[in-house]
């Protein structure tokens, strides 16, 4: 009787892994995190759709982005751009999501309205 609630358990629990996986953010008292816990943000001077970063060099020193591997691919509300570098970024409902690198731990949210051009990522 046990045998059939264990592989449940495992089940459900490898279904949850592959899911959450698939999602390059969770949310987090209403806002997007990395894997990481940290906040992600949206910067107002990025155009949506566009599939380009405004902020690259040393914009991007500050505020780094959340980056896709190679492989990963668009679902839902995320897609991947592609840097001005070359590196794959994600992007929600296509604005390019960022850390910034100001966070201290997770749950920090000091970026935002930072320069009133820098958004916590809203699902």
């Amino acid at each position: 009787m046990k045998t059939p609630k264990l592989f449940l358990a495992l089940i459900l629990s490898l279904s949850a892994a592959v899911s959450s996986a698939a999602d390059p953010a969770m949310v987090s008292d209403g806002v997007l995190t990395g894997s990481n816990g940290m906040t992600l943000y949206t910067f107002d001077r990025d155009t949506a759709g566009s599939g380009k970063s405004a902020c690259n060099g040393p914009c991007a020193t500050n505020w780094p982005p959340l980056y896709a591997k190679d492989g990963d691919m668009a679902s839902g509300d995320y897609s991947v751009i592609v840097r001005d570098d070359g590196k794959k970024q994600w992007a929600l409902k296509g604005k390019p999501l960022y850390f910034w690198g100001k966070d201290m731990k997770p749950g920090d949210r000091t970026g935002d309205g930072f320069n009133k051009v820098w958004r916590v990522a809203k699902p």
